[in-house]
């Protein structure tokens, strides 16, 4: 509720309509909310009851006080830290950084959004229901979600494709509001689609990158869900999720 009064209280960074931001955490809170007034239940409640029980997919919004999952220790890489180090020196009430703001939510995280016992390492953060950033799953949880939006998994069918074909339309692309480096993303209803940032099986594939590495999607010609997770986060220059990607590609087309 603090968050999303907040939210509601906030006036636009820019003229709506003029150009596109990445939302980072407070995305996660804006959808929350709709399924919150939608149904009744929290965003980790609905997706336990819609997603995760049904295909039996250890995968949490909010991790249930007393479960006993071992939830691996993350850890920031020199380069990685080094540099959101130096965006926070640049963040002053003058002049702030709009990206650095919203991937610590206004400086409530540390700037790496990890220490060794605190940011995503708090088990607090772990029990919050942090829809934009504070998912806890295996990489074959993750995958097995994202297949069951293209095909059925496990007897699940998450989306139809109707459903897939309108969030997957292109939104927003190219440079956004405040200036950042290309290669630049491209995004649909809340997914991340096929672009020079982020190359999938196909060009029709769409999912989610996450912070320092992480990778996950759904490619609906192969019909099959993909996840990469680490708890090493590296800077963006990263390959690892690449270089297992373009592995499978080249077996799917051999």
């Amino acid at each position: 509720d603090v968050v999303t009064t907040h939210l509601a209280r906030q006036f636009p960074l820019w003229e709506p309509g003029t150009g596109y931001a990445y939302h980072a955490l407070t995305h996660g809170w804006l959808v929350g909310e709709l399924i919150r007034r939608i149904t009744g239940r929290s965003v980790g409640a609905a997706f336990a009851e819609a997603i995760a029980r049904p295909l039996d997919a250890s995968a949490w919004i909010g991790l249930p006080q007393g479960q006993a999952v071992p939830v691996a220790h993350l850890q920031v890489a020199p380069q990685l830290a080094g540099l959101w180090d130096a965006v926070s020196a640049l963040d002053t009430e003058e002049t702030p950084n709009w990206l650095y703001r919203a991937m610590t939510l206004g400086r409530a995280l540390p700037a790496a959004l990890v220490t060794p016992e605190g940011g995503f390492n708090d088990p607090r953060l772990h029990a919050a229901e942090v829809p934009g950033a504070g998912g806890i799953a295996t990489a074959r949880a993750l995958a097995s979600i994202w297949s069951a939006t293209v095909t059925p998994t496990d007897g699940v069918t998450l989306l139809s494709p109707d459903i897939v074909d309108r969030a997957t339309v292109t939104v927003t692309e190219g440079p956004p509001v405040f200036p950042a480096p290309p290669p630049y993303a491209r995004w649909g209803m809340g997914f991340q689609l096929d672009s020079p940032a982020r190359r999938y099986l196909t060009a029709e594939g769409f999912g989610h990158d996450g912070a320092g590495g992480q990778s996950a999607f759904a490619d609906p010609i192969h019909k099959l869900g993909f996840a990469f997770l680490t708890n090493w986060l590296e800077a963006g220059d990263d390959r690892r999720a690449t270089d297992i990607i373009d592995a499978v590609r080249a077996v799917l087309s051999a």
